[in-house]
C-alpha cells in the first residue's frame, strides 16, 4: 500500500518536530506526492521558514531529509486523472485535485490527509494523521 501525503502534511512536519515529522521520517516506506505540491512549497516556503523558527540551511536540511522519504508522481501521469478527480471533489476542495489525482494513478493507494472535505467521495481512502498511525502500527511500526 502506498501513501500519498497532502501539502499540509508535509508543511506541518516542517514546521514543528512533532508526531507528523516522527511518522514520515521513520517510516520504512516511501510516501508519494504529485509534483505540482513545489509550486505550493515555494508560495509558502518563506512563511513555513518563519513558522518552523529553524535557520534556513537547518529548514532545508530537514526539508533534503522529507524529500528522500518521497516519490514524486510527475504531472504527466496525474493529467491522466485530473478529470476524474475534480468530478470527484472538485466542488469542495479543488486545490486537493492533484492529491486525489496522485491516489488514482497509483492502484492501492491512500490519502493522508487531515482534510474532512476529502472524504466528502468514496473513491479513494482519505485517512487523517490518526488513522495513519493505526495503519502504521500495523505494519510493526513503532512510534
Amino acid at each position: 500500500m502506498d501513501i500519498v501525503i497532502d501539502s499540509n502534511i508535509l508543511f506541518s512536519a516542517l514546521i514543528k518536530d512533532a508526531l507528523t515529522r516522527k511518522l514520515i521520517l521513520e517510516y520504512e516506506g516511501i510516501f508519494l506526492f504529485p509534483s505540482q505540491i513545489f509550486i505550493e512549497f515555494e508560495k509558502y516556503k518563506d512563511e513555513l521558514l518563519i513558522k518552523s523558527k529553524m535557520k534556513v540551511n537547518e529548514f532545508n536540511d530537514l526539508l533534503k531529509l522529507l524529500l528522500e522519504k518521497v516519490k514524486i508522481i510527475p504531472n504527466e501521469v496525474l493529467d491522466n486523472y485530473s478529470e476524474e478527480s475534480w468530478k470527484l471533489i472538485g466542488e469542495h476542495s479543488p486545490e486537493d485535485i492533484m492529491f486525489i489525482a496522485c491516489c488514482l494513478s497509483c492502484k492501492d493507494s491512500i490519502l493522508w490527509s487531515d482534510d474532512k472535505n476529502l472524504k466528502r467521495q468514496n473513491k479513494v481512502k482519505v485517512l487523517n494523521t490518526q488513522e495513519i498511525i493505526i495503519i502504521i502500527e500495523n505494519n510493526k511500526f513503532s512510534i
